[in-house]
């Protein structure tokens, strides 16, 4: 291990003497967000980042392992959302002084849990709407605004968000999913690292094969 420690997904400032940086998990306080191990952001809090999340709704931020999380990213939950299918959509049950009890659920366009895999990677200042699913390995382009799912291992961006390309071919991106490398020990990651880092993707491509090849032995 790097100057002798072990990696401590239990900390909330990973690195020393920073605090811009922080593991999401060890930081949460709210029942309905749920953070892998090793997720960060660019910031000093995340709940801050999560808005109109209430508990009413019952919808929940999930998010994998080993995310990258860049300053200003934004999570609009279910509550951001008003009802559309009446003539108005102005909240009056929200106000004081109006006579009007919140609407039924199935009134409103809740959109359920917002998802994000593992080893996604979302840039600067990107706004996740409600209900969407982000799929592991994928890349956010900074000041996206990502109202529609986006699958495994693609980058997309733009406002709307729209998928620019997929990182790999089918094939290398089923076995990533396969591989899953981030549910594997600290040690076995820390050794993984020369493969995980490697831009010779036809090395890693066989790696990965005669991995999984010997693991179903």
């Amino acid at each position: 291990m790097k100057d002798g420690k072990r990696p401590d997904p239990d900390v909330i400032h990973p690195v020393k003497g920073y605090d811009k940086e922080i593991y999401i998990k060890p930081s949460i306080t709210r029942s309905n967000i749920i953070a892998g191990e090793f997720s960060y952001i660019a910031d000093s809090d995340f709940e801050s980042h999560v808005t109109h999340h209430y508990e009413w709704n019952g919808d929940r931020l999930i998010i994998g392992k080993f995310c990258q999380i860049a300053a200003g990213v934004e999570f609009v939950m279910n509550g951001a959302n008003h009802q559309m299918n009446a003539v108005s959509t102005y909240p009056f049950y929200t106000l004081e002084g109006w006579d009007m009890e919140p609407p039924s659920s199935s009134d409103m366009p809740l959109k359920g849990d917002t998802v994000v895999g593992n080893d996604v990677w979302i840039g600067q200042n990107a706004v996740i709407l409600p209900g969407v699913h982000i799929g592991d390995g994928a890349i956010i382009g900074a000041d996206s605004v990502v109202g529609s799912n986006v699958e495994p291992y693609t980058v997309a961006a733009g406002n709307p968000c729209r998928v620019l390309r997929k990182r790999f071919d089918d094939e290398m991106i089923g076995l990533l999913i396969k591989f899953r490398w981030w549910d594997k020990s600290i040690e076995e990651i820390n050794s993984l690292i020369p493969v995980l880092t490697c831009s010779d993707i036809g090395k890693v491509r066989k790696y990965i094969k005669e991995y999984l090849s010997e693991s179903s032995e």
